[in-house]
Protein backbone atom coordinates (compact mmCIF):
# COMPACT_ATOMS: atom_id res chain seq x y z
CA UNK A 1 0.00 0.00 0.00
CA UNK A 2 1.26 3.75 -0.16
CA UNK A 3 0.39 5.72 2.24
CA UNK A 4 -1.63 8.85 1.75
CA UNK A 5 0.80 11.21 1.19
CA UNK A 6 3.59 9.41 0.23
CA UNK A 7 6.66 10.20 -1.77
CA UNK A 8 4.89 8.41 -5.11
CA UNK A 9 1.56 10.17 -4.09
CA UNK A 10 2.80 13.31 -4.07
CA UNK A 11 5.62 13.02 -7.39
CA UNK A 12 3.07 11.14 -8.92
CA UNK A 13 1.27 13.93 -11.28
CA UNK A 14 4.59 15.95 -11.34
CA UNK A 15 6.39 12.95 -13.21
CA UNK A 16 3.86 12.17 -15.03
CA UNK A 17 3.29 15.34 -16.96
CA UNK A 18 6.67 14.92 -17.64
CA UNK A 19 6.41 11.67 -19.08
CA UNK A 20 3.30 12.24 -20.92
CA UNK A 21 4.69 15.37 -22.91
CA UNK A 22 7.84 13.85 -23.56
CA UNK A 23 6.44 11.42 -25.77
CA UNK A 24 5.91 13.95 -28.45
CA UNK A 25 9.37 15.18 -28.24
CA UNK A 26 10.67 11.39 -28.20
CA UNK A 27 8.42 10.70 -31.27
CA UNK A 28 10.26 13.57 -33.42
CA UNK A 29 13.19 12.18 -32.58
CA UNK A 30 12.88 9.16 -33.29
CA UNK A 31 12.03 10.06 -37.16
CA UNK A 32 15.60 10.42 -37.34
CA UNK A 33 16.29 6.66 -37.40
CA UNK A 34 13.09 4.89 -38.46
CA UNK A 35 9.68 5.48 -40.94
CA UNK A 36 7.23 7.09 -38.98
CA UNK A 37 4.97 3.70 -39.09
CA UNK A 38 7.40 1.48 -38.48
CA UNK A 39 8.42 3.59 -34.85
CA UNK A 40 4.71 3.06 -33.70
CA UNK A 41 4.84 -0.71 -34.76
CA UNK A 42 7.87 -1.45 -32.93
CA UNK A 43 6.48 0.40 -30.10
CA UNK A 44 3.12 -1.35 -29.95
CA UNK A 45 4.45 -4.64 -30.07
CA UNK A 46 6.94 -4.44 -27.25
CA UNK A 47 4.67 -2.78 -25.44
CA UNK A 48 2.16 -5.83 -25.82
CA UNK A 49 4.98 -8.29 -25.10
CA UNK A 50 5.31 -6.61 -21.83
CA UNK A 51 2.05 -6.12 -20.83
CA UNK A 52 1.37 -9.77 -21.61
CA UNK A 53 4.10 -10.65 -19.30
CA UNK A 54 2.68 -8.83 -16.13
CA UNK A 55 -0.61 -9.98 -16.73
CA UNK A 56 0.42 -13.34 -16.87
CA UNK A 57 2.42 -12.92 -13.52
CA UNK A 58 -0.26 -11.06 -11.93
CA UNK A 59 -2.92 -13.41 -13.43
CA UNK A 60 -4.96 -11.11 -14.65
CA UNK A 61 -9.08 -10.94 -15.57
CA UNK A 62 -9.04 -10.96 -19.41
CA UNK A 63 -11.61 -9.32 -21.09
CA UNK A 64 -14.03 -12.37 -22.83
CA UNK A 65 -17.18 -12.28 -25.16
CA UNK A 66 -18.48 -8.73 -26.26
CA UNK A 67 -16.05 -7.31 -23.88
CA UNK A 68 -13.29 -8.13 -25.83
CA UNK A 69 -13.90 -6.73 -28.59
CA UNK A 70 -14.92 -3.23 -27.53
CA UNK A 71 -11.57 -3.11 -25.66
CA UNK A 72 -9.95 -4.25 -28.97
CA UNK A 73 -11.41 -1.74 -31.20
CA UNK A 74 -10.70 1.02 -28.66
CA UNK A 75 -7.02 -0.03 -28.37
CA UNK A 76 -6.82 0.46 -32.16
CA UNK A 77 -8.49 3.59 -32.40
CA UNK A 78 -7.18 5.18 -28.52
CA UNK A 79 -4.06 3.78 -29.92
CA UNK A 80 -3.50 2.46 -34.00
CA UNK A 81 -4.57 4.59 -35.29
CA UNK A 82 -4.52 7.66 -33.08
CA UNK A 83 -0.23 7.67 -33.01
CA UNK A 84 -0.32 6.21 -36.86
CA UNK A 85 -1.87 9.51 -37.95
CA UNK A 86 0.56 11.46 -35.47
CA UNK A 87 4.21 10.20 -36.28
CA UNK A 88 3.04 10.53 -40.25
CA UNK A 89 2.20 14.07 -39.17
CA UNK A 90 5.56 14.81 -37.99
CA UNK A 91 7.10 13.08 -40.68
CA UNK A 92 5.45 16.24 -42.71
CA UNK A 93 6.90 19.00 -40.71
CA UNK A 94 4.44 19.45 -38.13
CA UNK A 95 5.94 20.20 -34.54
CA UNK A 96 5.83 18.42 -31.15
CA UNK A 97 3.95 21.43 -29.37
CA UNK A 98 1.52 22.20 -32.47
CA UNK A 99 0.74 18.17 -32.00
CA UNK A 100 0.34 18.71 -28.64
CA UNK A 101 -1.91 21.34 -28.55
CA UNK A 102 -4.26 20.02 -31.45
CA UNK A 103 -4.86 16.84 -29.26
CA UNK A 104 -5.10 18.69 -25.84
CA UNK A 105 -8.85 19.43 -27.83
CA UNK A 106 -9.88 15.87 -27.67
CA UNK A 107 -11.11 15.96 -23.89
CA UNK A 108 -13.60 19.32 -25.19
CA UNK A 109 -14.66 17.42 -28.45
CA UNK A 110 -15.98 14.31 -26.14
CA UNK A 111 -17.65 16.41 -23.42
CA UNK A 112 -19.21 18.89 -26.25
CA UNK A 113 -20.51 15.28 -28.16
CA UNK A 114 -21.15 12.97 -24.91
CA UNK A 115 -23.03 15.65 -22.55
CA UNK A 116 -25.98 15.96 -25.98
CA UNK A 117 -25.48 12.53 -26.09
CA UNK A 118 -26.39 12.00 -22.37
CA UNK A 119 -29.04 14.75 -22.29
CA UNK A 120 -27.05 16.88 -20.42
CA UNK A 121 -27.01 20.62 -21.39
CA UNK A 122 -24.04 22.33 -22.61
CA UNK A 123 -23.79 25.54 -21.00
CA UNK A 124 -23.04 29.21 -22.67
CA UNK A 125 -19.48 29.21 -20.96
CA UNK A 126 -18.69 25.51 -22.25
CA UNK A 127 -19.49 26.67 -25.94
CA UNK A 128 -17.46 29.76 -25.04
CA UNK A 129 -14.67 27.48 -23.70
CA UNK A 130 -14.97 25.28 -27.55
CA UNK A 131 -14.65 28.70 -29.50
CA UNK A 132 -12.00 29.94 -27.70
CA UNK A 133 -9.72 26.38 -27.68
CA UNK A 134 -10.78 26.31 -31.42
CA UNK A 135 -9.37 30.10 -31.79
CA UNK A 136 -6.64 29.40 -29.91
CA UNK A 137 -5.30 26.25 -31.87
CA UNK A 138 -6.31 28.23 -35.19
CA UNK A 139 -3.63 30.62 -34.40
CA UNK A 140 -0.96 28.52 -33.49
CA UNK A 141 -1.54 26.38 -36.62
CA UNK A 142 -2.17 29.87 -38.86
CA UNK A 143 1.12 31.04 -37.61
CA UNK A 144 3.20 27.94 -38.24
CA UNK A 145 1.84 27.40 -41.76
CA UNK A 146 3.03 30.82 -42.20
CA UNK A 147 5.82 30.35 -40.91
CA UNK A 148 6.67 27.27 -43.23
CA UNK A 149 6.73 24.72 -40.02
CA UNK A 150 4.69 21.70 -41.26
CA UNK A 151 1.80 21.34 -43.57
CA UNK A 152 -1.89 22.07 -44.21
CA UNK A 153 -1.76 17.67 -44.91
CA UNK A 154 0.29 17.48 -41.55
CA UNK A 155 -2.12 19.21 -39.82
CA UNK A 156 -5.22 17.60 -40.95
CA UNK A 157 -3.27 14.17 -39.94
CA UNK A 158 -3.43 15.81 -36.31
CA UNK A 159 -6.84 16.78 -36.62
CA UNK A 160 -7.78 13.21 -37.67
CA UNK A 161 -5.55 11.36 -35.25
CA UNK A 162 -7.35 13.57 -32.41
CA UNK A 163 -10.68 12.31 -33.55
CA UNK A 164 -9.83 8.59 -33.89
CA UNK A 165 -8.81 9.42 -29.72
CA UNK A 166 -12.15 10.78 -29.60
CA UNK A 167 -13.86 8.05 -30.85
CA UNK A 168 -12.08 5.69 -28.84
CA UNK A 169 -12.96 7.79 -25.63
CA UNK A 170 -16.87 7.91 -26.31
CA UNK A 171 -16.76 4.10 -27.16
CA UNK A 172 -15.20 3.31 -23.75
CA UNK A 173 -16.95 5.30 -21.98
CA UNK A 174 -20.05 3.73 -23.43
CA UNK A 175 -19.32 0.03 -23.80
CA UNK A 176 -16.26 -0.67 -21.67
CA UNK A 177 -15.59 1.85 -18.79
CA UNK A 178 -13.63 -0.77 -16.85
CA UNK A 179 -11.13 -3.66 -17.03
CA UNK A 180 -8.22 -4.87 -15.96
CA UNK A 181 -4.97 -2.43 -16.35
CA UNK A 182 -2.74 -5.15 -17.87
CA UNK A 183 -5.22 -7.93 -19.45
CA UNK A 184 -7.25 -5.12 -21.57
CA UNK A 185 -3.84 -2.78 -22.12
CA UNK A 186 -2.08 -6.48 -23.38
CA UNK A 187 -5.42 -6.27 -26.05
CA UNK A 188 -5.11 -2.85 -26.65
CA UNK A 189 -1.70 -2.92 -27.78
CA UNK A 190 -1.90 -5.96 -29.47
CA UNK A 191 -5.02 -4.76 -31.73
CA UNK A 192 -2.59 -1.50 -32.09
CA UNK A 193 0.18 -2.93 -32.99
CA UNK A 194 -1.48 -5.58 -35.40
CA UNK A 195 -2.74 -2.54 -37.09
CA UNK A 196 0.32 -0.43 -37.35
CA UNK A 197 2.48 -3.46 -38.75
CA UNK A 198 -0.01 -3.93 -41.28
CA UNK A 199 -0.02 -0.25 -41.96
CA UNK A 200 3.68 -0.19 -42.34
CA UNK A 201 4.19 -2.45 -44.90
CA UNK A 202 0.96 -1.31 -47.14
CA UNK A 203 1.75 2.60 -46.30
CA UNK A 204 5.50 2.59 -46.67
CA UNK A 205 8.34 0.93 -47.15
CA UNK A 206 9.62 -0.01 -43.34
CA UNK A 207 12.87 1.43 -42.01
CA UNK A 208 14.89 1.46 -38.83
CA UNK A 209 18.03 2.58 -37.77
CA UNK A 210 19.32 0.34 -34.94
CA UNK A 211 21.97 3.67 -33.95
CA UNK A 212 22.00 4.10 -29.97
CA UNK A 213 19.82 7.16 -30.68
CA UNK A 214 16.83 4.84 -32.06
CA UNK A 215 17.30 2.66 -28.78
CA UNK A 216 16.80 5.04 -26.57
CA UNK A 217 14.03 6.94 -28.10
CA UNK A 218 12.10 3.88 -27.99
CA UNK A 219 13.37 2.62 -24.38
CA UNK A 220 11.32 6.33 -23.87
CA UNK A 221 8.46 5.46 -26.03
CA UNK A 222 8.02 2.08 -24.68
CA UNK A 223 9.13 1.94 -20.91
CA UNK A 224 8.65 5.69 -19.75
CA UNK A 225 5.60 6.49 -21.87
CA UNK A 226 3.45 3.12 -22.63
CA UNK A 227 4.47 1.55 -18.74
CA UNK A 228 4.97 4.27 -16.49
CA UNK A 229 2.84 7.18 -17.98
CA UNK A 230 0.52 4.71 -17.90
CA UNK A 231 0.36 3.45 -14.91
CA UNK A 232 1.05 6.38 -13.26
CA UNK A 233 -2.48 7.77 -14.74
CA UNK A 234 -4.31 5.08 -13.63
CA UNK A 235 -3.04 5.25 -9.81
CA UNK A 236 -4.18 8.69 -9.84
CA UNK A 237 -7.94 7.71 -11.57
CA UNK A 238 -8.25 4.96 -8.90
CA UNK A 239 -7.03 7.07 -5.90
CA UNK A 240 -10.21 9.25 -6.93
CA UNK A 241 -8.00 12.16 -8.39
CA UNK A 242 -9.82 12.30 -11.60
CA UNK A 243 -10.02 16.22 -11.58
CA UNK A 244 -5.94 16.19 -10.68
CA UNK A 245 -5.67 14.29 -14.08
CA UNK A 246 -7.77 16.64 -15.62
CA UNK A 247 -5.90 19.99 -14.70
CA UNK A 248 -2.65 17.96 -15.68
CA UNK A 249 -4.02 17.31 -19.23
CA UNK A 250 -3.77 21.50 -19.04
CA UNK A 251 -0.23 21.67 -19.11
CA UNK A 252 0.66 19.11 -21.13
CA UNK A 253 0.65 21.70 -24.49
CA UNK A 254 2.47 23.94 -23.10
CA UNK A 255 5.16 22.06 -21.56
CA UNK A 256 5.73 20.11 -24.69
CA UNK A 257 6.15 22.99 -26.55
CA UNK A 258 8.45 24.16 -23.70
CA UNK A 259 10.69 20.78 -24.52
CA UNK A 260 9.83 21.05 -28.12
CA UNK A 261 12.20 24.67 -27.72
CA UNK A 262 14.77 23.15 -25.27
CA UNK A 263 15.79 20.28 -27.40
CA UNK A 264 14.45 20.49 -30.78
CA UNK A 265 15.06 24.27 -31.33
CA UNK A 266 11.11 24.62 -32.13
CA UNK A 267 10.05 28.09 -31.36
CA UNK A 268 6.76 29.58 -30.52
CA UNK A 269 6.25 33.48 -31.70
CA UNK A 270 3.82 35.39 -29.56
CA UNK A 271 1.06 35.00 -31.45
CA UNK A 272 1.45 31.64 -30.84
CA UNK A 273 2.06 31.82 -26.99
CA UNK A 274 -1.37 33.80 -27.41
CA UNK A 275 -3.11 30.75 -29.22
CA UNK A 276 -1.21 28.09 -26.46
CA UNK A 277 -3.01 30.48 -23.27
CA UNK A 278 -6.47 30.78 -25.26
CA UNK A 279 -6.93 27.27 -26.39
CA UNK A 280 -5.59 26.17 -22.41
CA UNK A 281 -8.42 28.52 -21.31
CA UNK A 282 -10.78 27.15 -23.46
CA UNK A 283 -10.23 23.50 -22.69
CA UNK A 284 -10.66 24.81 -18.75
CA UNK A 285 -13.74 26.25 -19.45
CA UNK A 286 -15.41 23.06 -20.89
CA UNK A 287 -14.09 20.39 -18.20
CA UNK A 288 -14.54 23.03 -15.25
CA UNK A 289 -17.88 23.67 -16.32
CA UNK A 290 -18.34 19.75 -16.80
CA UNK A 291 -18.17 19.18 -13.04
CA UNK A 292 -21.00 21.95 -12.10
CA UNK A 293 -23.76 20.01 -12.68
CA UNK A 294 -27.27 21.91 -12.41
Amino acid sequence: MIRQGGLVERTAPVLFLLLWSGGYIAGRLGLAYATPIAMVAIRFVLAAAIFAVIAFVLRARWPRGIELFWVALVGLLNLGVHFVLVYLAFASGVGAGTAALINALQPVITACIAMPLLDERVRPWQWLGLVLGLVGVTLVIWNKLALGLGTPGGIVLVFAAMLALTGGVLLQKRFCPSFDLWAGGTVQYLAAAAFSVAAAFLAETPSVTLAPGFLGVMAYLVLANSIVAVTLLNLMIHRGEAARVTSLLYLVPGLAALLAWLILGETFSLLAMLGLVAAGAGVWLVLAGGSRRA
